[in-house]
């Protein structure tokens, strides 16, 4: 199989191309900030709406595209532009931040979509996904190519440039307490980041997927049984301070509280659709983090 990959050296796309490249033909088009080519795969070294630079994908031929780095409305129309012959699935890497927020219900993947435009970068974030996954339909509307939407929600394991996991394990190499909510009702569904990239490899190329959106998201867990596990595959390293929900070192802007803490914050993902169409099973939060620590203490011991 031909598989396109768009972006794929950061995080979800990187784990993603090293484990497709094992089994099929890829290339992957970024801006070449970090090589791919070690992994097995392609690169070209591109920004994706430099029409000229895309020129050089206008002789191939693609059974699959897997877009990991759209963000603004018209990057799905302009890649295909560049394309000679288009794929026959698009697979676009969406977020669960896309549904209509706070109806208490849990959320499939048929749930409606948020028509509200919120204020600031992660509400234009939002916002633009929304719009790509309508960009996306269109595109398809035609019927030479099918689109596959997947939304994950919290990621988290090696490679991870967000500012959550890897800052536990340097306050905790550098001798700090990690401050630990307990009794609050807050929850998040944490998915490791390879579950995450095998899962989304089981749908690439799979006519069943085809038309389909997929929620990838795992257990409900809150701050207390995440940062226990984490602690517990520390060596001893982690030391937990637990506090009561108003405990004022949590209203502390310094204090580290990268998770939902309020009930109101939390939303529930139904993630059994791809459970049930991949048969790919979740990696325990404890094995997760035990790679994910031993990736990111290297740095700082």
């Amino acid at each position: 199989m031909k598989i396109l990959v768009v972006g794929g050296s950061y995080f979800l796309g990187r784990v993603y191309t090293m484990l497709a490249a094992q089994k099929h033909e890829v290339t992957v088009l970024n801006r070449g900030t970090y090589s791919m080519e070690s992994f097995g795969a392609r690169c070209l070294r591109a920004d994706r709406h430099d029409a000229a630079a895309l020129r050089a994908l206008s002789g191939e031929d693609y059974d699959v595209a897997v877009d990991f780095c759209a963000y603004q409305q018209g990057d799905i129309q302009a890649l295909l532009a560049g394309l000679a012959i288009a794929p026959r699935q698009y697979l676009l890497v969406s977020t669960v931040d896309v549904y209509e927020k706070w109806t208490g219900r849990s959320l499939t993947e048929e749930a409606p979509l948020e028509k509200r435009h919120f204020a600031g970068e992660t509400g234009e974030y939002i916002w633009q996904k929304i719009q790509l996954e309508k960009e996306l339909r269109a595109c398809c509307s035609g019927g030479d190519m099918a689109a596959t939407i997947v939304r994950p929600a919290l990621l988290y394991g090696p490679f991870n440039y967000a500012m959550r996991e890897s800052v536990y394990v340097q306050q905790a190499c550098a001798g700090q307490e990690w401050l630990c909510p307990v009794g609050i009702l807050g929850r998040f569904q944490p998915v490791y980041v390879k579950d995450a990239a095998a899962m989304i490899l089981c749908l690439t190329g799979k006519e069943q997927a085809y038309g389909k959106s997929y929620n990838l998201a795992g257990e409900q867990v809150d701050y207390e049984r995440f940062l226990t596990a984490f602690a517990g595959v520390s060596g001893g390293r982690a030391r937990l301070c637990r506090v009561a929900a108003d405990d004022p070192r949590l209203a502390d802007p310094a204090a580290f509280l990268p998770f939902p803490m309020r009930e109101e914050e939390t939303e529930f993902y139904d993630g059994s659709r791809i459970l049930e169409e991949t048969g790919y099973p979740w990696t325990s939060l404890e094995a997760g983090l035990e790679k994910t620590w031993n990736a990111f203490a290297k740095l700082y011991l």
